[in-house]
């Protein structure tokens, strides 16, 4: 049950963010605001990477239970004013409310399972949760697509609330964590600082290249913000009785390693889960719900072999071999995805997907159970919550250097193709939907199709080429024995025999 209850509520967190998208025309259709429209989205995403660090490091001080039903609460309220939202200003603001829930979502649901859960065991747990990831990226443009044309687009807000009722019941039912009370202060100054850090970064990724140039004074300001704020994080930390972001767990080698290769892993995922329907749409001519669809090789490649990668962690306490698999599976999809052009099968394309979901599901979990397993279980919270954030700094990284590398590859190979014609097919942005390329005469329309072919192939050749470096970090993982293995029951069966006591010192 308790399972069950932290499955809902990883779906939740993860779904929310991908079914958002499919609504927007609707959104934008009722209240207005296209100029603000990508805030709807930034919202969410910033509140969830900035509260990340500071709810692990609250369930560390104060009990992971009651610190997890409050996000739950916190993202229930949002979901529930988002959907009654009157404007498109109070959106964003609602949206920003449940970010903030979904940061302790995800770090909540992967620090209870390390607490109740010893690392040897934990393997088969987490990738059930990479399996929740994976139906969430299939199945949220589905559901928000299907909600917003048969309920409206309020109930994908709405649907929240019955999901999380019964997360909320489940969990105050059935988990049971000794309860703590910290004698410490809740480091303020350390978390606004790490707030406005991560901000200033996030703000960074979101508007470089769109709404200011990156030589802009403002891409400039943040940046020098976000340096500032980070420098004098640092140095509070390593002043204050109890950090909000512990320095010390960097100093163990692996954790510092599966974190950095977490950062790649999300620079990777996110890069490439927004480049392959757009190449999907234009250049093989899928519908938008169709290109959701033929992700599903990347995306079932990866949860299956995430579940596999468990199953023999568990079995035979190994796990080096998954993060250099892996690292060699993705370096070797980016590869072939980047060879892809305006002639290439949605079969072939499929193809490549899989090989680059499977490296996905060596790393996605394994990053995570390793990260665990090098912090001491005081420390668990934010050492879960520290995995989470880098892979979501990651992502963001990703999809804005990717982006900016895809729209300047669009617009020289139009330059090239359609001369003087491609600034106004360009103009402002280079991705055209579905309908206006249909629209465009066939000889502009075929320039934009190779362009975009070409711009996708720089995506996919620099995500290959970062990737190398995850893949060599991979080999300097160490591989310190898992605590806690089976032991066998007095029918022989295995037994979790372990699981109860490491609980008990939490």
């Amino acid at each position: 049950m308790v399972i069950f209850a932290l499955m809902i509520a990883m779906l939740l967190a993860m779904l929310d963010n991908m079914i958002v998208g499919t609504a927007m025309p609707t959104i934008v259709g009722e209240l207005g605001g296209l100029d603000h429209l990508s805030w709807v989205v930034t919202a969410y995403t910033l509140a969830t990477a900035a509260s990340t660090p500071i709810w692990g490091k609250l369930g560390d001080m104060y009990g992971r239970k009651g610190v997890f039903l409050t996000s739950i609460a916190v993202f229930l309220g949002g979901s529930a004013l988002s959907g009654m939202a009157q404007s498109m200003g109070e959106l964003i603001g609602f949206r920003a409310i449940q970010g903030l829930g979904a940061g302790g979502l995800m770090v909540g649901v992967m620090a209870i399972i390390g607490d109740l859960v010893p690392p040897r065991e934990r393997g088969r747990y987490q990738g059930i949760m990479a399996g929740v990831m994976a139906v969430a990226m299939i199945g949220g443009p589905l559901v928000g697509g299907t909600l917003t044309d048969h309920l409206g687009w309020r109930w994908i807000f709405y649907i929240n609330l019955p999901l999380g009722a019964v997360a909320l019941a489940a969990i105050t039912a059935v988990l049971h964590l000794p309860k703590k009370r910290s004698q410490g202060r809740i480091d303020y100054t350390g978390a606004a600082l790490l707030t406005v850090g991560i901000t200033a970064l996030v703000l960074i990724t979101t508007w470089g290249g769109n709404e200011y140039d990156w030589g802009s004074a403002q891409i400039l300001g943040l940046g020098a913000v976000g340096v500032l704020s980070l420098v004098a994080f640092v140095f509070v930390e390593q002043r204050v009785a109890e950090p909000v972001l512990p320095l010390h767990i960097f100093r163990n080698p692996n954790f510092t390693l599966v974190t950095a290769i977490g950062f790649l892993v999300g620079f990777v995922m996110f890069g490439s889960t927004t480049f392959l329907p757009l190449y999907q749409q234009t250049v093989q001519g899928a519908t938008a719900t169709n290109s959701g669809l033929l992700l599903l090789p990347m995306l079932l490649g990866m949860l299956v072999v995430s579940l596999v990668a468990g199953r023999v962690t568990t079995a035979t306490g190994k796990y080096k071999i998954f993060p250099i698999i892996g690292g060699f599976l993705i370096t070797t999809g980016m590869f072939l995805l980047s060879t892809m052009d305006t002639e290439t099968t949605r079969f072939s394309s499929g193809l490549y997907m899989a090989v680059l979901g499977m490296g996905m599901g060596c790393l996605m979990q394994t990053t995570m159970l390793v990260a665990q397993n090098s912090v001491e279980m005081k420390d668990m919270g934010v050492g879960s919550s520290s995995a989470t954030l880098f892979r979501t700094l990651g992502g963001s990284f990703g999809v804005a250097i990717l982006g900016a590398l895809f729209t300047s590859q669009v617009r020289d190979t139009m330059a090239e193709r359609a001369g003087g014609k491609a600034a106004a097919v360009t103009s402002g942005s280079a991705q055209l939907d579905p309908a206006s390329l249909k629209k465009l005469p066939p000889g502009i329309r075929d320039a934009y199709t190779h362009a975009v072919a070409s711009g996708a192939h720089q995506v996919f050749l620099w995500g290959a080429l970062i990737s190398i470096i995850g893949f060599l970090a991979a080999w300097f993982v160490k591989e310190v024995p898992l605590r806690g293995g089976p032991a066998k029951s007095a029918d022989g069966d295995e037994a979790t025999a372990q699981a109860a006591p490491v609980a008990e010192t939490v």
